[in-house]
């Protein structure tokens, strides 16, 4: 780690703190339904996929290969383009987990990396073809086959215990839940941790301080591993409540559906490299499970904004990278300045989330009250309207009095 310059050491600590968002973003993919469904506290689900994020982390290097030499080229390549790329990533990651809606953490980082790279030595740079087999064809997949596997599996599970006594059926599936919720765990530092792992070889190979070609150093594993874990036990509760409760209603055997399906999806692509998105496979399984019991239902209003904003993830965090990469290109001036950008966003939107806290306490909450709001909500509910004749906001129901003709007695409530 000697020849680390000032320059290189700002994007190593940037390229740890887009993994702490990671964490804290992504928490929901591994714990969201056994929260909701009540298999474990809030705090103890959170602690326990800290853990095994970090255990994961140590796994594979498979996918850190593909990121640090198979999506783009590395001729070409500087710390100020990585630094731009983690820009756009992270701001992206903090709005999406501001209003609370499931986005890919893994899109956000290639969508930054494609945006710098472009905009600094154009679309050469870029490795289309890797782009296209390893980024979108599992973008699409894999929450396909992570939402039919849960599918076929909530309908074998409730088929194999129709007969059984409900109470203790729950109880074993909560049991189940816990040990699905530590294999997406585990999962989920196997394939996220290693995009960091990856960023910072690329950044190390561009500073000159690695060849071409290299592993992570074990460093880069542990500290990358470190950061995730911290970020997930921060707990993302406002997109744990989206997932757990905002998409569909899930039982313990729905919950430990959704998850094996996930987590099998996902520990099969860390294998194979492809740089998957854990939000779009645990995602695609919530939804799956939740159509797979009798009566169940998704909420599509929910889902369409959660769609759109996957769809929006790619360009958006490319360009503010984009714009990012032209800043810094102007010098060290360039890179003071975006630097500062970057704590400025990154601290207004925290307090901008004061003011409708969601934590542990009030997780499982679905009121009006402790549902996040603001202009980004309104700008992703203004194109995606509900269906013609439905409700503007099929996720919340809210009672009032239906008027009672004079001189009669008070009718019930309606429901609205």
């Amino acid at each position: 780690m000697e020849h680390i310059t000032l320059l290189l050491a700002i994007v190593i600590v940037t390229a740890l703190v887009f993994d702490f968002t990671n964490g804290f973003h992504d928490t929901a993919n591994a714990m969201a339904t056994t929260i909701s469904t009540g298999a474990l506290k809030p705090k103890t689900a959170v602690a326990m996929s800290a853990a095994l994020n970090l255990v994961g982390a140590f796994l594979s290097v498979e996918v850190a290969k593909t990121i640090s030499s198979g999506l783009v080229t590395e001729a070409g390549i500087t710390p100020e383009v990585i630094f731009a790329a983690l820009v756009g990533a992270i701001l992206w990651n903090l709005m999406t987990w501001l209003i609370g809606l499931p986005s890919s953490s893994s899109h956000a980082l290639m969508g930054g990396l494609i945006g710098a790279t472009i905009a600094s030595v154009g679309v050469s740079g870029v490795n289309g073809g890797t782009v296209v087999t390893k980024v979108l064809i599992p973008a699409i997949a894999a929450p396909l086959v992570a939402g039919i596997a849960a599918f076929l599996a909530s309908r074998l599970t409730y088929k194999i215990g129709k007969n059984a006594d409900e109470k203790a059926t729950a109880k074993g599936y909560r049991t189940g839940q816990i040990a699905s919720a530590g294999l997406v765990s585990l999962a989920h530092g196997t394939n996220d941790a290693q995009k960091t792992m990856g960023i910072i070889t690329l950044a190390l190979v561009a500073g000159g301080v690695l060849s071409p070609g290299s592993n992570p150093p074990m460093w880069v594993i542990l500290s990358a591993g470190l950061a995730i874990a911290m970020g997930t036990y921060l707990g993302g509760w406002r997109i744990i409540r989206t997932m757990g409760k905002g998409l569909t209603d899930l039982q313990p055997q729905q919950g430990f559906a959704a998850q094996t399906s996930a987590a099998s999806v996902i520990l099969a692509s860390s294998n194979l490299g492809f740089s998957l998105s854990t939000t779009h496979s645990c995602s695609g399984a919530v939804m799956g499970a939740g159509l797979g019991r009798k009566g169940g239902v998704v909420r599509w209003s929910t889902a369409t904004r959660m769609f759109v904003a996957w769809g929006l993830t790619l360009p958006a965090a490319g360009l503010v990278a984009a714009g990012s990469e032209f800043v810094t290109k102007q010098g060290d001036w360039g890179v003071a300045a975006v630097a500062v950008f970057l704590i400025g966003a990154c601290t207004a939107i925290w307090f901008v989330s004061r003011r409708q806290v969601v934590d542990h306490t009030n997780v499982n909450d679905v009121s009006a009250d402790a549902e996040p709001a603001g202009v980004v909500t309104a700008a992703i509910a203004a194109v995606t309207p509900p269906p013609a004749g439905t409700p503007a906001n099929d996720d919340l129901k809210t009672t009032i009095p239906a008027p009672a003709p004079a001189g009669s007695e008070p009718t019930q409530p309606a429901t609205v």
